[in-house]
């Protein structure tokens, strides 16, 4: 493929850059506040689509998005079947955008989710609620196992995989929030907001500036009720504005289901900043506890009840972890989970045909010469300095 540095490197905008000359360019298929996804078609597989991640420039003009660099330098390290596969990284000198391919998956949780509450108005089956947990978690495990922690999972970042051997295999995406963790953590303020609100922990919420691994575990509490019920468990209002503002209708929305919390069930709940300087007057608010299972339809004696319960503890340190999680109860019962979610083992069951995403092919892509994976040192001359640790094991 080359480096890109030939006649075409982008100086006439007219001509094709050559990177782009081995793809057929299908159309946008995803934005976002990082910029813009494309699905495509490699020429020389006509076969193998392509999802394409144009980042915009970062926000201070001077180079390549920080944002964009975490996920490069992460997703190099680390290979699992439940994590996206960056295949290739392509470069634009001229403005210093980036292009990220990946494997491209025809479905997510939040189009899976939005087809059965909108479109066939029933619930996904208990065979593949199951599966797709089993394998975030699976996925999440090995993330944790070496000290990544994810940061904003939500629906719309778990995909899965349509037709092809890896049909119905989940894939834990965007990493631009994901960070290394160790002990001593660094502060959060240092970091900015993680997660989408409606599946931030309540130690977050409540102005923690350090964080675990244990937001994630809040996060799939979240989307494995989302999977049982068809909608958001905590649909809280953002407050918008100053960095990292008091969210308290979130908070609201958490209480009200979960009850109060409490010192005694949540001990370093008063060294909380939010919880300490008690503006909003959160301490004295009164809550009639619902019940978290009156709002997903579970027993309370059901093992999938005692799991998503156990995901959505208040205190971090009790929050069930996903190595835990993975060898619950709940998943050594019928329906077994399976490495294809969307298809069940069982005979007579269903087939849920799942649209795929929406293609607008009337947005162009932009981009003029490529960066090949192999060329790291490369990277890293175009970037400047970032410091960007490498992927390890646990520390002990």
């Amino acid at each position: 493929m080359g480096d890109g540095r030939g006649s075409n490197s982008g100086s006439n905008s007219n001509s094709k850059p050559e990177w782009l000359e081995q793809y057929d360019v299908i159309g946008k298929i995803g934005e976002g506040t990082y910029g813009l996804v494309f699905l495509a078609k490699i020429k020389s597989n006509r076969a193998k689509s392509i999802a394409i991640k144009k980042f915009k420039q970062s926000k201070d003009g001077d180079g390549v998005s920080p944002t964009a660099i975490r996920e490069i330098m992460l997703l190099r390290e680390i290979s699992h079947e439940n994590v996206v596969k960056l295949a290739n990284v392509h470069i634009n000198h001229a403005d210093m955008s980036l292009y990220l391919a990946f494997d491209y998956a025809e479905h997510d949780l939040y189009e899976i989710i939005r087809h059965h509450r909108d479109k066939v108005n029933q619930p996904i089956n208990q065979y593949t609620i199951k599966s797709i947990l089993w394998q975030l978690l699976n996925g999440l495990n090995y993330l944790h196992s070496n000290w990544i922690v994810h940061r904003d999972l939500k629906p719309s970042n778990i995909l899965v995989m349509g037709d092809g051997e890896e049909q119905g295999v989940v894939k834990i995406a965007d990493f631009g929030l994901a960070r290394i963790y160790q002990a001593p953590l660094k502060p959060l303020s240092e970091n900015g907001v993680v997660v989408t609100i409606w599946y931030r922990a309540p130690e977050l919420l409540l102005g923690a500036k350090h964080y675990t691994s244990a937001v994630d575990m809040w996060a799939v509490g979240c989307i494995f009720a989302e999977l049982l019920t068809l909608k958001p468990l905590f649909q809280g209002q953002e407050v918008k504005g100053t960095p990292n503002p008091f969210q308290l209708d979130q908070l609201d929305k958490i209480f009200k289901v979960l009850g109060h919390p409490t010192q005694e069930k949540w001990p370093t709940l008063v060294n909380l900043p939010h919880w300490q300087s008690d503006v909003q007057h959160i301490q004295g608010h009164k809550y009639d506890n619902a019940g978290l299972y009156t709002v997903v339809h579970l027993s309370p004696k059901n093992p999938a009840y005692d799991l998503l319960s156990k995901m959505l503890e208040y205190d971090p340190r009790k929050r069930i972890t996903a190595a835990q999680a993975l060898d619950h109860e709940y998943f050594r019962m019928e329906p077994l989970p399976g490495r294809n979610a969307l298809v069940s083992p069982q005979p007579g069951e269903k087939v849920v045909n799942y649209p795929t995403r929406p293609v607008d092919t009337s947005t162009d892509i932009e981009g003029t010469i490529s960066l090949q994976p192999s060329q790291p040192a490369t990277l890293f001359r175009f970037l400047g300095k970032v410091d960007v640790p490498a992927v390890c094991g646990p520390r002990h």
